[in-house]
């Protein structure tokens, strides 16, 4: 019978204390950063020697408690529906919560009740919460977050949510947005892509909902195209475009668009005398393609004004009304 391998014992701050020659109280000073409290720098730099030569990590939940609060917000996300605009954006609003002393967390569980949803989040006791797919989010899951200590809950939503500060992001602006412009270009017959990647159907929906209003409104049809994001699936659809009779598309993102862009020019489809694409993001591949995509800027809130508005709610339950996030159709050669 092999022999069990003895589990190390975790590092506590005994023995960083030890090591350093100084009392518990005197590291959890220096490593919490607890204000009111003068140690030498000499001291703070033997402790954080310690500390680091222990491989010590202090316990956050524990020191939530001892605060009566916790320093977490937590990003309820699917992963694949970040996509890379707002995963940049995301990164960057990271460093500005870290700015006024939180940490952001990336939670990537899926519930289909609202309710479980809030119930999974409060959990782990954040300070605040910042959904960035809102419209799933309910005034009573709102209310469960309040409950459970939740300062502040802020959301990228189509519409106001009671109990929480809403951004109004509407997806269905987009697809409206890019609809205007094909028909504008004398196109009326328009494709509108609808990935098959696990998580992005919530976003989908609304951009082609907001394409059919506005072809609605004028002699044009809007076609749903099922498309994952693989050139096989690419090339499959680009192989039946003569029988699905289009004229243009818009591809969801600048992502889709670049895939379909190359699945079509390999099938001898002309891009855009044959068919015209407008993706959306803008992101730097958009500009680089041959020829270069026309997509959609999306004028979002900064990062930083984002974490100044979430320390607010933190701090007091309250904060300014946020600019709306807005589509803006930038031209190139696809369309």
């Amino acid at each position: 019978m092999a022999e069990e391998t003895p589990v190390p014992a975790s590092i506590t701050s005994a023995d960083v204390a030890r090591l350093a020659g100084v009392s518990r109280a005197t590291v959890s000073f220096v490593l919490n950063n607890t204000q009111g409290h003068r140690v030498s720098e000499t001291t703070r730099a033997r402790v954080l020697d310690a500390a680091r030569r222990l491989g010590y990590v202090p316990h956050g939940a524990a020191r939530s408690l001892r605060a009566g609060r916790s320093n977490l917000v937590l990003m309820p996300a699917s992963i694949s529906a970040i996509g890379r605009l707002v995963s940049d954006w995301v990164d960057d609003l990271h460093s500005e919560l870290e700015r006024h002393g939180y940490t952001a967390v990336l939670h990537a569980g899926r519930y289909a009740d609202p309710v479980d949803a809030a119930r999974a989040w409060a959990e782990l006791r954040p300070a605040a919460v910042v959904a960035l797919d809102g419209d799933r989010l309910t005034a009573q899951a709102a209310e469960l977050l309040h409950r459970a200590g939740v300062r502040g809950v802020l959301a990228f939503a189509s519409r106001p949510v009671p109990g929480v500060h809403t951004v109004g992001f509407d997806h269905a602006h987009i697809g409206a947005a890019a609809a205007e412009h094909l028909i504008a270009r004398g196109r009326t017959r328009i494709g509108v892509v609808m990935p098959q990647e696990r998580g992005l159907g919530s976003l989908a929906r609304p951009r082609l909902a907001g394409a059919e209003s506005v072809a609605a409104r004028h002699m044009a049809t809007v076609t749903p195209l099922e498309l994952a994001y693989t050139r096989e699936s690419a090339t499959a659809l680009a192989r039946r475009w003569a029988e699905l009779n289009l004229d243009a598309v818009f591809a969801y993102n600048d992502e889709y668009a670049a895939l379909l862009l190359h699945a079509l020019r390999a099938e001898g489809i002309a891009v855009p005398d044959e068919v015209a694409i407008v993706g959306s993001d803008d992101l730097v591949l958009s500009a680089l393609q041959q020829p270069p995509l026309s997509t959609i800027r999306l004028d979002l809130a900064t990062p930083a004004q984002i974490a100044d508005a979430l320390h607010e709610l933190i701090e007091t339950g309250t904060t300014q009304p946020l600019p709306a996030i807005e589509a803006v159709l930038i031209q190139r050669q696809t369309s």
